[in-house]
């Protein structure tokens, strides 16, 4: 039995990793979209000011804030609210993310000296680079060009018509 949950857990867990991996994806050119659009100079010089263990304070806090948004959306699946729960899931998930993102962008040199965190990153670092070089996260970054690409060629097609085509 302890087995079976064992392997129950380090499957829900792959699973967690593996949505984590590729929503952080969708997350990176957000944060630098915002970045580049709200650059916040004080806040940034204040955040950047800060020692280690402030900065890793910091850090925790869009998870600590953030994280009890899929239990919220797991009660709305429970309920039956499906897509009212897919999307708190993803907008919660995504817009911890982005802040992490930011944050860490921010503070990566101080968070690199405590020597925990450096230790779990360095994990971390290398379990994404193995789910970066498995197959199935190989084809799914493959079919995700894809229909970017499809989209790309969809998009430049419609605004791109002939005159004579559009209506008046």
């Amino acid at each position: 039995m302890a087995r079976i949950l064992k392997l129950i857990a380090y499957i829900a867990a792959a699973i967690y990793f593996i949505v984590d991996v590729l929503l952080v994806g969708v997350a990176r050119p957000i944060s630098r979209w915002f970045a580049a659009n709200f650059p916040m100079p004080r806040l940034r010089a204040w955040i950047k000011s800060l020692p280690p263990y402030p900065c890793l304070a910091l850090f925790s806090v869009p998870v600590i804030l953030l994280e009890p948004v899929k239990m919220i959306a797991a009660y709305m699946a429970a309920t039956g609210q499906f897509i009212l729960a897919a999307t708190t899931f993803a907008v919660g998930e995504i817009l911890k993310l982005v802040l992490v993102e930011r944050l860490f962008e921010l503070t990566k040199t101080k968070l690199m000296k405590i020597p925990a965190f450096a230790w779990a990153y360095g994990h971390y670092a290398l379990a994404k680079a193995w789910v970066e070089q498995t197959a199935a996260f190989k084809a799914m970054r493959a079919l995700s060009r894809s229909i970017r690409e499809q989209m790309r060629e969809l998009r430049g097609a419609v605004f791109r018509r002939p005159a004579s085509r559009q209506l008046q």
